[in-house]
């Protein structure tokens, strides 16, 4: 009988001349069934990991809070970790919705919306006049940094409604203000960069005070600023050499 287990069979299925012994059918199953759990138990861990491991990737903060009981120490601090992540996104997304525009107040609000503003909020006022072409490029600039860095609080307000019999020729006026005080100053037109200003330049000037953060890797205005030092440095020689060229042909007189 091939199918019996007997060491003449193993001798003959080891040289092939009979087939191998079929193992029973309550021995396959459970072989099956073996594997089949191990298929299920890997499924089971990566659903694990995917949906409890990481389940903070997908809930807001108020089913995070509610979820804390069922993690480990380090689902814990990743949990608290994104946390943190969230409302700081939170925060940003409150701020863009408060912030993002160049927003017009008057001299009455001065105190509530600049001085009084929230802590740790950068504010930049603008005082202008209309009637002078400086302050409106200056206001055109400020509403596109505004909705640039939305973090940041940019207002402006007509100057007589702030200040009484202030001059035109501190027009325009930039303050910086940050928990109540003053932490920056640009008055007139030099100050806040000429009558050829560019918004990069502004930017800039407002980063340098610390109210923005810019990705401008530096100055927009160095290499104009480097091209009239040259010029100012070329014109200097020039005179010294004039100078030194008279004074050789002037007669000696003795």
């Amino acid at each position: 009988d091939p199918n019996e287990d007997t060491e003449w069979n193993d001798v003959l299925r080891r040289f092939g001349i009979l087939p191998p012994k079929e193992k029973p059918k309550d021995e396959i199953e459970e072989m099956v069934l073996r594997l089949q759990k191990e298929a299920e138990g890997k499924i089971k861990d990566d659903f694990f990991l995917f949906f409890l491991v990481k389940p903070y990737e997908r809930m807001n903060l108020k089913e995070l809070k509610e979820a804390e009981d069922d993690f480990d120490e380090a689902d814990i601090k990743a949990v608290e970790m994104y946390r943190q992540q969230r409302l700081q996104e939170w925060k940003r997304l409150q701020r863009r919705q408060k912030y993002g525009e160049l927003r017009e107040i008057c001299g009455e609000q001065y105190v509530k919306e600049v001085t009084n503003a929230p802590e740790d909020v950068w504010v930049i006022i603008h005082l202008y006049r209309s009637s002078i072409p400086m302050c409106l490029l200056v206001n055109q600039h400020l509403g596109l940094l505004a909705q640039k860095f939305p973090e940041a609080k940019f207002v402006k307000a007509v100057v007589n409604s702030c200040i009484q019999n202030y001059h035109d020729t501190c027009l325009p006026t930039i303050f910086v203000y940050k928990n109540g005080q003053i932490k920056g100053r640009f008055i007139g037109v030099a100050e806040c960069g000429g009558i050829n200003l560019k918004v990069e330049e502004l930017e800039w000037k407002l980063a340098e005070v610390g109210a923005i953060k810019t990705d401008l890797e530096e100055n927009p205005k160095k290499d104009i600023m480097d091209m009239m030092t040259f010029s100012m440095q070329n014109i200097s020689a020039q005179k010294d050499t004039n100078t030194k060229n008279r004074d050789v042909m002037k007669p000696n007189i003795t």
